[in-house]
């Protein structure tokens, strides 16, 4: 057996970012190891392309726009230096590949995008809403 094959086998079972989709908003926790220290560094953007599913070489591609100028980085679904990707927002799109957002501005991108509501953690346990 190649080792694609067997890296398929073994991380089968594992589908912990199955349910990622274009136009969400996420946080992507990366470990960062400089000289003999290590971190752990957030990237928070939109993602705008997800190419090969849940294979090995799957990938999710996240921009973000970091004082006025356009960040984009392209993040391995299976790699181990990916330490937890968390969903801020969840947004309806109508296309797969938002690559059309490169070109639009801030407030055009958040018209383009119809916002759906995230229960939070508390809401998920008691099932409802604390106001205060």
């Amino acid at each position: 057996m190649d080792k694609l094959s067997l890296f398929s086998q073994k991380n089968s079972d594992i589908n912990q970012h199955s349910d990622l989709k274009t136009g969400w908003t996420v946080k992507v926790y990366q470990k960062i190891s400089e000289g003999d220290k290590s971190r752990v560094q957030a990237f928070e953007g939109v993602i705008i392309s997800r190419k090969h599913g849940n294979e090995p070489g799957g990938t999710i591609t996240v921009r973000k726009v970091s004082g006025g100028i356009g960040v984009e980085k392209t993040f391995p679904i299976h790699l181990p230096t990916i330490t937890k990707i968390e969903v801020v927002k969840k947004a309806g799109t109508r296309k797969s590949k938002l690559y059309y957002l490169r070109d639009k501005s801030a407030r055009e991108t958040r018209k383009k995008m119809k916002a759906q509501k995230i229960p939070k953690e508390e809401e998920k346990e008691t099932g409802s809403v604390e106001v205060v």
